[in-house]
């Protein structure tokens, strides 16, 4: 078997709440509860397991390749929840999308602080 990723925890003060944050804005199914987890899967198969936890949560990155017309819906579920965003990692170019690789990103981030980044177009040109 190819080595593939399945899975990645994502730390959360409430897993409810950040489950559901995911799944809203980039237009997931339910989340399904795998204790002590709540796993969110995505349609390559991999999972995010989101894990409540009581001490700090240190943020990570977590981008999301996906279709122009998927970008565009999420894209607006941004804009009507009025989170902020950004076309850069780095938090320089608020309220704006880049178009990057020939396609278009933006980034944001969850209730936890975790950054967030939707992009139609892959980062690297071996994939």
């Amino acid at each position: 078997m190819a080595v593939q990723l399945n899975h990645t925890i994502l730390s959360a003060r409430n897993r409810q709440e950040s489950a559901d944050f995911l799944t809203g804005i980039l237009g997931l199914s339910e989340p399904v509860p795998s204790e002590p987890f709540l796993a969110v899967p995505l349609s390559n198969g991999v999972t995010l397991d989101v894990l409540e936890v009581s001490e700090p949560i240190a943020s990570q990155h977590y981008a999301f390749l996906v279709e122009e017309s998927e970008f565009d819906e999420i894209l607006g579920r941004i804009r009507q929840q009025e989170l902020p965003y950004w076309a850069d990692p780095f938090h320089r170019r608020p309220s704006q999308v880049n178009d990057w690789h020939g396609g278009h990103g933006v980034y944001f981030d969850d209730p936890n602080g975790h950054r967030l980044e939707v992009l139609t177009r892959p980062s690297t040109t071996n994939r």
